[in-house]
């Protein structure tokens, strides 16, 4: 069988050099070229902590790494915006994108699940490659049907961008399928320091920690007379998430529309 042939933007990133090393040690798989915004036309084994990689060209520009690389499919692990730029090209290429950058627009997502299916080809967005946290995702929708107070708390490192994160965002769209819908707190409570409560989704609040130390942590709160539950997932290193980016990357070779979020490619 032919290997899987394949692109990865933003490997210097913490994700990104998982990555890298996942994918040039898995047999099935080919690390054919690498994208990042320096070091264009360089070697991979000229960059420092990359010296066992030989023979894998460095590109800054996207379109010239797509026409040249001859990829199956484009892993990003970049930012929203060059993200979005990103996924999109490479569709447009007609390379299969598996994307861990979270933070695009629900215009975004419904643009680049119209490119894929005029392309044919498939596209997987993941707020979150740890199978763990999809579990966690998951269980929570579940215990939504029973628990309708909850509240979402996401910790993770002072680096992150984006607030809330993505996991934590997807875990509250999966509960407002399965929960009556309610406006979580008493009906008239007040914020004496706005922003105290967090942010609203659909009557849940979601409350965002950056501190350093932390990798990535989530729990989502339940609440009744009597009782409570807490569902937990935590990514204590980045090759937590690598099992998702295996599976995303053998997946996407067999389906022909976008995928948002790994619960939906996981029995």
């Amino acid at each position: 069988m032919d290997k899987v042939r394949v692109i990865i933007a933003g490997p210097r990133g913490r994700m990104g050099k998982e990555a890298v090393k996942l994918v040039f040690h898995e047999e099935k798989f080919e690390l054919v070229s690498v994208l990042d915004h320096k070091h264009d036309q360089k070697m991979l084994h000229e960059i420092d902590d990359f010296q066992l990689y030989e023979n894998i060209p460095v590109y800054s520009n996207v379109e010239e790494c797509l026409q040249k690389s001859n990829a199956d499919v484009f892993v990003d692990l970049t930012t929203p915006e060059v993200g979005y730029l990103h996924t999109k090209t490479a569709l447009q290429y007609g390379i299969r994108p598996v994307v861990g950058t979270t933070g695009f627009t629900q215009e975004q997502l419904i643009e680049l699940k119209q490119l894929a299916e005029e392309k044919n080809i498939g596209c997987i967005i993941a707020p979150n490659f740890a199978i763990g946290a999809v579990l966690m995702m998951k269980f929570s929708q579940l215990a939504a049907k029973y628990f309708k107070d909850v509240e979402i708390i996401e910790m993770h490192h002072d680096q992150k961008l984006d607030a809330p994160s993505g996991t934590a965002v997807k875990t509250a769209e999966m509960i407002s399928l399965s929960r009556e819908k309610k406006q979580q707190g008493h009906p008239n409570e007040s914020e004496s320091i706005t922003g105290a409560r967090g942010a609203n989704f659909d009557g849940m609040h979601i409350h965002s920690v950056r501190l350093p130390g932390l990798i990535a942590h989530q729990q989502v709160l339940f609440g009744a007379d009597g009782q409570s539950l807490t569902i937990r997932h935590d990514s204590y290193n980045r090759s937590s998430f690598m099992s998702g980016v295996k599976l995303s990357i053998e997946t996407v070779l067999a389906i022909n529309t976008l995928v948002y979020g790994l619960e939906n490619i996981i029995d």
